[in-house]
């Protein structure tokens, strides 16, 4: 099979491009090539965290990997099988567990059996999506197109230290992926918060949650359930502090939309409950069925499924359009279509090609 060139420096330009190329690649055993690594950042090349998925997926694909190094601006992937089962992966330090799912997800979905893995690395870190929004949000929308996985947290990780622990587990796929259509959301049915800290008091916890209801209830005033993670400080299991909420709303038919905000040094429990809430409350305003970090998550699966999907997203956003890009590399007859501008709400079409393996 040809091996697939493809720019790393279309879109955004970041470790998006490497991730989704590297899952489609890995599912489709497509071998690719991929030049211009986050090109136009201040330290171009691989990072150390972006080396963490390439790992990942060298592990269930068996891949030849050729300059796989930090630093390095370009690397050659070439899986020879989809493995599946049980395995575990060790991130390191705080590399995002949730970052290297995404990854791996569509990979083992597809593949012969189900499957258990165990990640290790930062559950709730800067710039990647907290597990609590994998689990509670992602996994509940993508249900409506077949996929069946489930995220338990054993232990956080933070940044720096890192030590999360994660078990997944997937059902196999035994027909090809359901679209969705799914433009607009319908009524709200019920908001939920789920504050947490470790290695923090409590009282941490209990006014992240208290201001991110109070902030809802200014706006909806409809019931909000919550829920608190703590710990004794003497059976604390986690390597180093941290705090966060998860905000999400439920609507018809089926649709969770979500935000979340994540503490850090000197930054008031109050903010960060805040900040959630409102962040959730300029997503529900659109109207549409998904938030905007929904959008570009389920791009992949719109291009996988068999039959036309349509989606409404609350922000056309760079990684959206990014993940579109790279679908298009590997299924060119997908036919994409994009109605809306960038950083405004939207509607994606996609005529997905029915993979299978």
């Amino acid at each position: 099979m040809s091996i697939l060139e493809i720019d790393g420096s279309i879109g955004e330009g970041g470790g998006q491009i490497l991730r989704y190329a590297l899952a489609l690649s890995s599912l489709t055993l497509r071998p690719v090539r991929i030049y211009n690594i986050r090109a136009k950042r201040d330290n171009p090349g691989l990072r150390p965290q972006h080396l963490t998925a390439v790992e990942a997926l060298r592990k269930v694909t068996g891949a030849e990997v050729e300059k796989a190094e930090v630093g390095s601006t370009e690397i050659v992937f070439k899986p020879t099988e989809r493995r599946s089962g049980a395995m575990e992966i060790d991130i390191g330090t705080a590399g995002s567990i949730s970052l290297v799912l995404q990854a791996l997800l569509p990979v083992l979905v597809f593949g012969e059996r189900d499957s258990r893995i165990r990640l290790k690395g930062g559950t709730n870190v800067p710039w990647s999506p907290p597990i609590d929004y994998i689990s509670h949000v992602f996994l509940y929308n993508v249900r409506h197109m077949g996929v069946e996985a489930k995220v338990s947290v054993a232990r956080r990780g933070h940044y720096p230290k890192g030590g999360g622990v994660v078990d997944v587990e997937v059902r196999h796929l035994k027909e090809p992926l359901k679209p969705v259509m799914i433009v607009k959301r319908g009524r709200i049915t019920g908001f939920t918060i789920h504050s947490y800290c470790v290695k923090l008091p409590h009282h941490v916890a209990v006014r992240q949650l208290e201001s991110a209801r109070s902030t809802l209830a200014r706006v909806f005033g409809e019931k909000i359930d919550g829920s608190i993670e703590t710990y004794p400080p003497d059976r604390d299991p986690h390597l180093g502090p941290g705090s966060g909420v998860l905000v999400y709303a439920e609507a018809e038919p089926g649709v969770r939309l979500g935000s979340d905000s994540l503490g850090e040094k000197g930054k008031p429990a109050e903010k960060v409950g805040e900040e959630a809430a409102l962040r959730l409350i300029e997503e529900l305003e659109t109207g549409m069925a998904f938030d905007r970090h929904m959008g570009d998550m389920l791009i992949p699966y719109m291009f996988l499924a068999r039959g036309v999907s349509r989606i409404g997203v609350s922000r056309i956003t760079l990684h959206l359009l990014t993940a579109i890009e790279v679908g298009k590399l590997f299924f060119p007859g997908a036919d994409p279509v994009v109605d809306g501008e960038l950083g405004k709400p939207g509607i994606v079409t996609i005529r997905g090609v029915g993979f299978q393996p």
